[in-house]
């Protein structure tokens, strides 16, 4: 199962058609995922204490993974996964743009060519007993 948890996904077949989510949670036994806002079931919940109310609870259910496509962040498709190999492992890449679809890979993979943000170096910690004193000389 090449879906992984926080995906965006596009539903490719069924009732949900055409919808985008982010991907909640993933059973790749049962090979299902849980897509957040498609497949909205109603539960009823019966009041089980004196101080309860009744309702009804709105919640997703789970969807066949081969009804979802993964939605590449960089050019905006729906592809399916391809991997290569960065730094030693093994990294899904979308197969259209060649865009690396794990973030923390992001920058290394060819395809995805984004200049490298230079960071700034942190301000020297100065103790607030020193400040004191520097000011109290002067």
């Amino acid at each position: 199962m090449n879906i992984k948890v926080n995906d965006t996904v596009r539903v490719i077949t069924g009732t949900y058609k055409g919808k985008e989510g982010k991907v909640l949670k993933t059973d790749p036994k049962s090979n299902r995922v849980i897509v957040e806002g498609v497949q909205i079931v109603h539960k009823h919940e019966k009041a089980r204490k004196a101080n309860e109310t009744s309702r009804i609870v709105t919640e997703e259910a789970p969807i066949d993974v081969s009804n979802v496509e993964i939605v590449c962040d960089k050019c905006g498709k729906t592809t399916r996964v391809a991997h290569a190999e960065v730094d030693g492992k093994k990294v899904r890449v979308c197969k259209k743009c060649g865009a690396s679809l794990d973030k923390e890979f992001a920058k290394k993979v060819k395809g995805n060519a984004a200049p490298a943000e230079e960071t700034e170096a942190p301000k020297k910690r100065t103790r607030k007993r020193s400040q004191k004193t520097e000011e109290s000389k002067e």
